[in-house]
């Protein structure tokens, strides 16, 4: 099996932005991210790409049963929805006050 490499994935989202999925079988779906993971280059978003898992009685749940999973996506296979414009675009940085701002490439909106 190949090695992960060490290193961290560059990625300009963050927990809690808009995001819309760009290609794979959850194409057009939107959500607000839950986790981000660089090292392995993936992404959770809540409500997108959802699978249900059969688990047996343990301690943890003792009644078993499935459970509604969210997986992960690769990060390069989602976009930020832009605020103003509803539509996927980029991420871009201004410098305002001496601090580094994130901005849509597209609106030029700032991003919190």
């Amino acid at each position: 099996m190949k090695e992960k490499t060490k290193y961290q994935v560059k990625c300009r989202l963050h927990k809690g932005d808009d995001v819309i999925v760009t290609s794979g079988k959850a194409k057009g779906q939107t959500g607000k991210i839950q986790d981000v993971d660089r090292k392995k280059g993936k992404i959770f978003i809540a409500g997108v790409n959802t699978v249900r898992r059969h688990s047996k009685p343990n301690m943890a749940n003792p009644n078993g049963g499935i459970i509604e999973k969210i997986m992960p996506l690769p990060i390069h296979s989602v976009a930020l929805v832009d605020p103003k414009t509803k539509k996927a675009t980029r991420i871009g940085y201004q410098e305002e006050g001496g601090k580094k701002v994130r901005v849509t490439k597209a609106s030029k909106t700032q991003l919190q």
